[in-house]
């Protein structure tokens, strides 16, 4: 399968492209832990089926530290012991936030009270703006045929500048 377009070839594209990137760091500046950003977009990564996205998360976290179990085990984080309460908080809040058109309500009453249980007010604003951010990049990414195993970490860098 072969990518139907570069958006970075294209000047709307690109326009789009640079902006959608600083959104992203400035999450990733915020007070909400790294490593929990890593996680929560990896497993909404891997709900929406974004080897892209996928392979970029995985390698960032990876570079960042984090360790190959942690990496292994967010698939099935609900039967790991790896992740701390906060995190699980997060993966959950990630996958309910995703997974929209499975749930009525969205994200429920019992998962919004772990992540506020967790989390600051501006820790969940970076969550809420991580998990809209990261489904959006997951949705282009698969829209453009975008396949993983090409990614480096930090390659992006540049374009946000």
């Amino acid at each position: 399968m072969e990518p139907r377009l570069n958006l970075f070839e294209n000047e709307i594209g690109a326009g789009f492209a640079k902006r959608f990137a600083n959104a992203g760091m400035f999450i990733e500046k915020s007070p909400l832990p790294k490593a929990t950003q890593e996680l929560v977009s990896l497993r909404a990564s891997q709900i929406n089926g974004c080897g892209w996205c996928i392979d970029m998360h995985t390698k960032e976290a990876a570079a960042a530290g984090e360790t190959a179990v942690r990496l292994h085990l967010v698939a099935a984080w609900r039967e790991s012991t790896v992740f701390t309460d906060a995190e699980q908080a997060a993966l959950a809040f990630a996958e309910e936030g995703t997974r929209l058109a499975d749930a009525y309500q969205g994200v429920s009453d019992e998962t919004w009270a772990l992540v506020r249980k967790h989390y600051d007010d501006d820790q969940v604003a970076a969550l809420v703006c991580l998990v809209a951010l990261i489904n959006a990049a997951n949705r282009m990414a698969v829209i453009l045929h975008q396949q993983g195993g090409s990614y480096e970490p930090g390659m992006f860098a540049a374009a946000t500048s």
